[in-house]
């Protein structure tokens, strides 16, 4: 694959070079942007933007009846030892069932794989500095870089008030609010300390163009793990501010959300609201719960003693909320490697709760739909085999052929948890992807 460096941009053009990039290789399939929107707040990151296109081998795993019989992990990692070059793509929450004795049993309207993963043919990273990477197997990275520096296009702003979003929920808010009551008993009878809680909203027959509605849902949530991958039969539009782990080297980075909220319009009102999600008691033992899950699941691949808490419930600021995170680091074992650190930490305790299994064991039973794709992962697996990977939330799910379009949202459920305040932040943490559709202002 030839790869070529060329000159350094302004970060005022940042965001024309990145749309203009993705508009250029709009038509080709499958494609991936991930976007970091310049956050300063994450230090450990390999570039501000990648986009990846075309396909010149990919694993697909479908979640058929036959899976169960597969040992998809191995299967990724054959491979992965075959290609040896750099992969884009997701692993479904549902790959739970590999690794434990679980099953997922509910509504699965998008039938979306329970892994993907491509080796791209065009790759573009653009870094802070402003330096453009390109990477081709086939086309001169030079043209790529002068194609893309004459392209023009008419940007289509996507515009909800062309089409009639009925949303729809799989709770009504009588039964979300009577079943969280249900999980906080199975809290104060011990079963669990803390279970994420999720319910799926969803518009049926939308029409929608997937790049449009990604750009706009970018533009309005700003978020660090930002992420759009379309293929023939689906398309993810992702505005998460989660990481769920990376590896660089010999060392792993977890990053864990538990606390969340909606910012206010003024400045005085902004800090007060921040101040309240600092000192909340509540949130804290939410997000320190989890830190405590984290870092069991990381002590299994990592050397002893080098698993340590870097930052505890953390204030960081979104263009929405504001957010706890905590961030845990660890060395890997030299017997172990690259996937183990996912197998071993898959799905991430923020999106499951506290004990693990059986907190997932619970949420099959109360939620309605199957997460699918939702509170898995997306990102990236480098020829040296270092990742990076989000949490898959805050993300609108779509299948092209049903025109099902879906969007599911959560919270952690503990002893203190007030049912309509649990759904209050249900609200709050989805207030881009309404807007987005005019839904909110």
């Amino acid at each position: 694959m030839d790869k070529k460096s060329f000159f350094f941009i302004k970060q005022s053009n940042f965001q024309t070079f990145k749309q203009t990039a993705a508009h250029y290789f709009a038509t080709q399939r499958p494609l991936c942007v991930l976007d970091s929107n310049q956050d300063q707040q994450y230090k450990e990151t390999s570039f501000e933007w990648a986009l990846a296109v075309g396909s010149q081998a990919e694993i697909c795993i479908e979640n058929t009846a036959d899976h169960k019989d597969k040992d998809i992990f191995a299967e990724w990692q054959s491979w992965t030892n075959i290609q040896k070059k750099w992969q884009f793509g997701y692993l479904s929450y549902d790959l739970k069932n590999q690794l434990e004795k679980l099953s997922s049993n509910n509504l699965d309207s998008l039938q979306m794989p329970l892994l993907y993963f491509f080796v791209p043919q065009v790759l573009i990273f653009l870094y802070k500095n402003g330096q453009i990477e390109i990477h081709s197997d086939g086309q001169e990275p030079s043209q790529i870089f002068e194609n893309i520096q004459n392209f023009s296009f008419e940007k289509t702003a996507f515009n909800p008030q062309k089409q009639i979003f009925a949303l729809k929920s799989r709770f009504s808010p009588p039964e979300y609010l009577q079943t969280v009551e249900q999980i906080r008993q199975h809290i104060i009878e011990g079963d669990v300390y803390e279970l994420n809680f999720c319910q799926e909203f969803y518009v049926e027959n939308a029409e929608i163009e997937p790049l449009a509605l990604f750009e706009e849902l970018n533009q309005i949530a700003q978020t660090p793990f930002a992420a759009y991958l379309e293929t023939e039969k689906h398309a993810l539009c992702c505005a998460s501010p989660e990481r769920y782990l990376r590896k660089e080297a010999d060392y792993l980075y977890s990053q864990p959300i538990k606390g969340t909220r909606k910012r206010a319009q003024t400045v005085e009102n902004d800090e007060l609201i921040k101040n309240e999600l600092l000192n909340s008691e509540k949130d804290r033992a939410e997000n320190v719960m989890i830190v405590d899950l984290v870092r069991n699941d990381l002590s299994t691949v990592s050397q002893v003693g080098s698993v340590e808490v870097q930052e505890l419930c953390a204030l960081y600021g979104f263009t929405s909320v504001w957010q706890l995170i905590s961030t845990i680091k660890s060395k890997l074992l030299p017997n172990k490697n690259w996937l183990d650190a996912i197998k071993y930490t898959f799905p991430m305790g923020s999106m499951t709760g506290a004990p693990k299994i059986a907190a997932m064991e619970l949420a099959e039973l109360y939620e309605k739909s199957c997460r699918g794709l939702y509170s898995g992962a997306v990102g990236y697996v480098s020829p040296e085999q270092n990742f990076d990977f989000n949490v898959l939330i805050r993300s609108f799910l779509y299948n092209k052929s049903s025109h099902f379009l879906s969007w599911q949202v959560g919270g952690a459920i503990v002893f203190d948890s007030q049912p309509a305040e649990e759904l209050e932040e249900c609200w709050v943490k989805m207030r881009p992807l309404l807007r987005v559709l005019g839904l909110a202002e």
